[in-house]
């Protein structure tokens, strides 16, 4: 595992060269297909990732149940996602030049959202790369930071430099 990336960075595998892979787009937000019974009590929020292929070939992509561990709070709790309302990249070929996302539904106890963390690993035709994680929190961007330790400090101005530096209709 290498150093963690903050949401919206995008992430690029030496063993495939051209593949680069991003989680971004962290929102609280309702599923489209109503609330699973099992999250009562829980606030649900949305992730985005995305895989872009700047390879000179094409690449079939695998990102499905069990290659996306979303962990919430300080304690890394599981969160509890929503498998019926994800939409998930099963199998995609990813061409030269072109982008597939996966839409990730989940939720945790509200107090958590702050710190989210994401781990993926990406299946590229046959081969497994190797595990990334993400950090984020639900309100970074949008300039509500919960009192707490300098390193969320850090991580909000670190989201809000990459949001200032993003190119225009990426996020």
């Amino acid at each position: 595992m290498y150093e963690p990336n903050v949401v919206g960075d995008w992430q690029e595998y030496d063993e495939h060269a051209g593949l680069r892979v991003r989680v971004h787009r962290l929102e609280a937000a309702e599923p489209p297909r109503g609330r699973d019974d099992a999250a009562e009590g829980l606030t649900y929020f949305c992730l985005r990732v995305t895989v872009e292929n700047r390879g000179g070939r094409h690449a079939t992509i695998h990102l499905e149940d069990g290659q996306i561990d979303v962990r919430v709070g300080p304690d890394g709790e599981s969160a509890f996602i929503d498998w019926r309302n994800s939409q998930f990249i099963e199998g995609f070929d990813v061409y030269p030049l072109r982008r597939a996302t996966a839409v990730l539904y989940a939720a945790g106890p509200e107090a958590s959202l702050h710190q989210v963390d994401v781990q993926i690993q990406v299946r590229v035709d046959d081969d497994w790369a190797d595990r990334r994680l993400w950090v984020g929190g639900i309100g970074l961007s949008e300039g509500v930071v919960q009192p707490g330790t300098v390193r969320e400090g850090l991580a909000h101005q670190v989201s809000n430099f990459l949001r200032d530096q993003a190119e225009e209709g990426t996020a």
